[in-house]
């Protein structure tokens, strides 16, 4: 996507409410070649008045200082599950590459926003781990988005036995109890929910959703819906820390 149209985005999500926003790219690692547009992009963004937010993949020496140089805030790069599960998940990267782009954006000052995905065929021992895991990152991170593994056909993990909402819901619960500091984010898989199940969440300690027409592949409720569902539950709608993500 050009700055252009990201920053008519922007735009769009402030007018609608959010605080945050959101750019995400299905990168292995940000290349420099892309840093001068995605500079431009942070900066468009952030003069409007919100908050920004990227997830770009993994970032080399010297990157996280020049996003954070951008106006960046917020970087996005999560654990996804327990370092056993790992390596029966993703092979495009390890575990320590994870935790070294972690490091990299914590020392250059810009706010952290790691979490996982839950329902990915793990036992509750792996959800356990990653919680323990993300817990044990010094300091906590601002951030922790749980998101609830998305069907998306033609996929390794298309099929996958469904997680009990409640389980679901536990993470949630025990994400907010082991870091209170932390803002945790109901993210991908809220199209799936009932009402139900989302104000489940809200009660053991969500505190952010994210809005907009997509989260990355997958689609998120209608704003509408959204805002509906806060309402009967008399929760504030476009509170600080509501977020819309956009794909570039």
């Amino acid at each position: 996507m050009d700055p252009d149209t990201v920053e008519a985005r922007a735009r769009e999500a402030k007018e609608g409410g959010a605080t945050r926003f959101c750019m995400g790219a299905a990168w292995r690692e940000l290349k420099p070649r892309d840093e001068p547009a995605i500079a431009e992009m942070i900066t468009r963004v952030k003069a409007l008045g919100i908050e920004t937010c990227m997830t770009l993949g993994m970032l080399s020496d010297g990157q996280a200082e020049r996003l954070k140089d951008a106006g960046l805030d917020f970087y996005n790069h999560n654990l996804d599950t327990s370092p056993e599960y790992y390596q029966r998940i993703i092979t495009t990267r390890t575990w320590q590459d994870r935790i070294d782009t972690l490091a990299r954006v914590r020392a250059a000052g810009i706010q952290v926003c790691c979490g996982g995905i839950i329902g990915m065929g793990e036992d509750r021992e792996d959800r356990i781990g990653l919680l323990t895991e993300l817990a044990r990152l010094t300091p906590h991170p601002e951030s922790v988005p749980i998101n609830h593994l998305v069907d998306v056909a033609g996929t390794p993990l298309s099929g996958s036995a469904p997680l009990d909402g409640l389980d679901f819901v536990r993470a949630i619960a025990t994400a907010r109890l082991i870091m209170p500091a932390s803002v945790v984010r109901l993210s991908a898989g809220r199209e799936t929910m009932s009402r139900e199940l989302q104000a489940l969440c809200f009660l053991a300690g969500a505190a952010s959703i994210f809005i907009g027409d997509e989260l990355l592949p997958t689609p998120n409720p209608d704003r509408h819906a959204d805002s509906a569902l806060l309402a009967d539950l008399g929760i504030e709608d476009a509170a600080p820390g509501a977020s819309q993500h956009a794909r570039s």
